[in-house]
């Protein structure tokens, strides 16, 4: 029960005059004229029959203007049944969902439903609560469980050295494989409320197969459209990658741990006289250490998402044509998204779900 008389003179004044101000908004007058009717002592059952609510939207006002005062009466994020749990079963519900994590708002409702007896007749009013409880609806990261931090910490101080010691005639690049299929990647879109949206799928299952690097500092990139993606395709990038810098002494290219990079074949090219190219591997399970990795991905928000290309011919020239040509002409504006800004992943800042 609220007892009445809990507001004092000026903010009771206050709410009068929000309550008779024409130019306040409707919803927030209803709320003030609520409020002093309460400290009144008209109880929340009779003022929701006057007001035409119901008893627990009114306690609800109470709550927020206990908690915030007028500025919580003018927050409209959180209205009507959003607080029909008390604070005990509010708790209880926090601590069900820390425990269960549950992935759906309706295991949320049929849970409040048998522990709690009430029943969310709309998903937004279980929305609403859950944003006002300070949940969130998460997408678990994807880590391996292999990350080794210190591993992590130590490729980036060596990275962060490499750089400060380089000298005008080594350059540094990254390199990688990608595979794009021929296929079309359905991403959202903000469209009109009446306009249904859809993308055409291509039948084809081709796919590309691309060993390439690209510099940092320039945008420059080298890109190889190979039958297979092994231990002579890597040979052909690192001569080509040769090639691109004749005049640099040093060549730091790094690459992850695939198979071919460490192939036989490979090391025997590296170690043959007059080789330019230095290998640096990047740690185990860490592609986020190699920025070519986010190449890959503007590379399909340009040219895969909502995009379908009628023939693999046109799919390979419009991926060749960004990769080659795009990327480099266009570097001022994407460097930022394809940078050395490492940071390390530790499994420890996760809760893993089992």
């Amino acid at each position: 029960m609220i007892r009445p008389h809990f507001l004092d003179p000026e903010s009771r004044r206050d709410l009068i005059e929000l309550a008779r101000d024409g130019a306040a908004a409707h919803r927030l007058a209803r709320r003030a004229n609520a409020l002093v009717l309460l400290d009144d002592g008209m109880s929340c059952a009779s003022i929701a029959k006057v007001l035409l609510l119901d008893d627990d939207t009114v306690r609800t006002w109470y709550q927020l203007y206990q908690q915030d005062g007028i500025e919580g009466l003018a927050g409209f994020g959180q209205e009507g049944g959003v607080c029909r749990l008390t604070v005990e079963q509010q708790d209880k519900l926090k601590i069900w969902i820390d425990e269960t994590l549950p992935r759906t708002s309706r295991q949320v409702g049929a849970w409040i439903a048998l522990e709690c007896g009430i029943e969310y007749q709309t998903r937004s009013g279980l929305i609403a609560l859950l944003h006002r409880l300070g949940v969130e609806h998460r997408k678990p990261k994807a880590i391996s469980r292999k990350l080794d931090p210190v591993k992590q910490e130590a490729f980036i101080k060596a990275y962060e050295d490499l750089l400060n010691q380089l000298s005008a005639d080594e350059a540094v690049v990254f390199a990688d494989a990608v595979h794009p299929t021929h296929a079309v990647r359905p991403v959202g879109c903000w469209a009109l409320k009446e306009t249904h949206v859809a993308v055409e799928q291509s039948s084809g299952r081709n796919r590309l197969n691309i060993h390439g690097a690209i510099d940092l500092e320039t945008g420059q990139t080298i890109m190889k459209d190979v039958p297979t993606v092994d231990a002579l395709s890597t040979i052909m990038l690192l001569m080509a990658i040769e090639a691109r810098y004749p005049a640099m002494r040093s060549i730091h290219v790094f690459v992850d741990n695939a198979r071919y990079h460490h192939a036989k074949l490979v090391q025997a090219w590296l170690v043959r006289p007059g080789c330019r190219i230095e290998l640096h591997f990047v740690p185990a399970y860490c592609p986020h250490l190699n920025p070519i990795e986010r190449l890959w991905g503007l590379m399909h928000r340009h040219i895969t998402h909502n995009k379908c290309y009628a023939t693999f011919k046109d799919f390979s020239a419009a991926m060749l044509t960004f990769l080659r040509d795009s990327v480099t002409r266009n570097w001022r504006t994407y460097c930022d998204e394809v940078t050395d800004n490492f940071r390390i992943i530790n499994p420890t800042d996760f809760r893993i779900i089992a």
